[in-house]
């Protein structure tokens, strides 16, 4: 399972700034995950709190934005939300789709004390 990396390298980015700043405790940590990222929402959460045990973010509140998935046909250049990469333009009827959002994986804010 490859979110206990993902939540392994969370932890670890956010001790790195943790140590920057000085500080000791995270209270909340904030990730913007896309719906094409490949990532299962509760596997990272799970994942996390085991990753986070016996570091500074133990305890940390894990906030998960969900990113819905965006594209945009190359042909005609409309703009609409899609489900998979393997998208339809509901416009021209073309597969030439390329993925405007959705396959996001980023730590968006961390809040420490």
């Amino acid at each position: 399972m490859h979110e206990m990396s993902i939540a392994i390298s969370i932890v670890d980015a956010v001790a790195d700034r943790v140590c920057q700043e000085g500080c000791t405790t995270v209270s909340s940590i904030e990730l913007v995950v896309g719906r094409l990222s490949g990532v299962e929402v509760e596997s990272l959460r799970f994942c996390f709190a085991a990753a986070a045990a016996d570091t500074s973010a133990a305890g940390a509140e894990l906030l998960i934005v969900e990113r819905e998935a965006a594209g945009a046909c190359e042909d005609c250049g409309a703009e609409f939300p899609i489900a998979s990469y393997h998208a339809c333009c509901p416009s021209c009827g073309r597969f030439r789709v390329r993925v405007t959002s959705g396959e996001e994986l980023a730590v968006k804010s961390i809040t420490i004390e």
